[in-house]
């Protein structure tokens, strides 16, 4: 019997499945920011202000050591997607099968990595001396549990390659409520600090990959094979590999320029180091339809591209731009005018408050932009454009740090330009990936690449 939550995505009305699929997407993905949201206001209210500025220190760092696992995930949901669409069992089969070694590799080698060089790269962006020791420690302990994150991600990107957004979805809110419950275990009640904050995203993650790949073997006929049949596939994994390589280097790009921006950010002090982090984590909840919406058309795309039906490529991303849109311009006024309200959920702290609440008020203006680097930027994962994954991430890190540094260098702008400058970086982001969009749409469609 196959499993009854897949969805072949080559039928059917491209808006309606976008939003069929990233709806539960978005509701799983609102959860995991639920595991930062419930660190930083626990961490704000009931340790302190530097400790919210060691957790927001480290956000940048953290995002850079995951990028390959992150981008490994994203390879094998590509090509799963792919071999699902062309109804290639066999493919199928062999996709998942290799994403085991890939996904386990990538976990193992980062996370080493993260813990040896903790201290050094912390060091080298001029992270405050009062929260160093509290960065190091948080760093530290998330690289050590990365193989849980890289196994949750692997496990539903294959998923949802099949078409499936609702079983991550199912063991995410799960491992939210547990890691919620830890958080106030470990830092209220045990004194832990920012330890048992990481310790306990750690052991949430963990739940959810485990509960997710069980429930997946259990259903997923694609899953259930032999043992000897687990072996690396050498074509597979070249495949994975030229799309999860790309696509991890853009990310590791992107984390280097916000490690660019934070060292900047770095430079005034805890408050507002403070500030920024309440700020990013209220605005990691806008991110989250984008996201989500975004992986719908990787999904959509992936499928039908391997189907050969390109003419709903097109119209897929054509839906998706227009409800990418028409969110961003429903979320404008309602950030613009609540940024304080918003802010005071993070820290009691009225310096904190006011410059994250400036903060926000200037990235509203640029949400549009936002939603069209997610949908750029995943449609083309989708056909295996991996070349402009390191483009799209060199004209972030170039827009960044450029931005940043003549930004908050001007008198009349002082660090709110950290905020501008993120504006204007997913500006040039956004306007690049659609000018690719187009370059693809005219050169290579009859070519059956786009």
């Amino acid at each position: 019997m196959r499993y009854r939550y897949l969805c072949d995505m080559t039928e059917g009305k491209p808006t309606g499945l976008l939003l069929k699929f990233s709806i539960p997407m978005l509701i799983g993905n609102l959860f995991q920011q639920l595991y930062n949201m419930v660190d930083s206001v626990i961490v704000g209210h009931y340790v302190g202000d530097n400790a919210l500025a060691a957790v927001g220190a480290t956000g940048a760092l953290n995002f850079f050591f995951f990028s390959l696992a992150f981008g490994m995930a994203a390879g094998v949901g590509v090509i799963v997607s792919q071999y699902f669409g062309a109804k290639n069992e066999t493919g199928v089969k062999k996709a998942i099968a290799t994403s085991i070694y890939v996904m386990t590799a990538s976990a193992i080698l980062m996370g080493a990595l993260g813990i040896l060089l903790a201290r050094k790269v912390l060091l080298f962006m001029d992270t405050p001396e009062n929260i160093l020791g509290d960065s190091i420690l948080y760093l530290r302990i998330s690289c050590g549990g990365l193989i849980a994150i890289a196994f949750y991600n692997g496990i539903s990107a294959i998923l949802r390659a099949l078409g499936d957004s609702k079983t991550p979805l199912i063991f995410l809110i799960f491992a939210s409520v547990i890691n919620a419950v830890l958080d106030l275990l470990f830092v209220v009640q045990f004194s832990m600090g920012v330890a048992g904050v990481a310790i306990a995203t750690i052991i949430a993650q963990m739940t959810a990959a485990v509960g997710c790949i069980i429930y997946a073997f259990r259903k997923v006929h694609y899953m259930r094979m032999p043992l000897h049949e687990y072996v690396p596939d050498k074509r597979v994994m070249i495949q994975t590999l030229s799309i999860g390589v790309p696509i991890a280097f853009q990310n590791s790009l992107i984390s280097v320029s916000c490690l660019v921006l934070q060292r900047i950010i770095n430079g005034y002090g805890a408050s507002v180091v403070a500030a920024y982090t309440a700020s990013s984590r209220f605005e990691q909840l806008i991110h989250q339809p984008f996201t989500s919406l975004g992986v719908a058309v990787a999904t959509f795309t992936g499928q039908n591209f391997g189907a050969g039906k390109l003419d709903r490529v097109k119209e897929g991303f054509r839906a998706a731009m227009k409800v990418s849109t028409i969110f961003a311009f429903v979320m404008l006024p309602i950030v613009y005018f609540s940024g304080r309200f918003l802010m005071h959920i993070f820290t009691k702290t009225d310096t904190v408050v006011d410059i994250g609440a400036s903060g926000i008020r200037i990235t509203a203006l640029f949400y549009s932009l936002l939603g069209m680097i997610y949908m750029t930027r995943n449609l083309l994962n989708g056909i295996g454009d991996a070349k402009f994954s390191m483009v799209s991430g060199i004209v972030e890190v170039i827009g960044r740090f450029g931005f940043a540094s003549l930004l908050a260098a001007l008198p009349f702008l002082g660090v709110l330009g950290v905020w501008l400058a993120n504006g204007l970086t997913w500006t040039i982001t956004g306007i690049a990936g659609l000018i690719r969009y187009y370059w693809q749409k005219k050169h290579l469609l009859k070519a059956n690449i786009s």
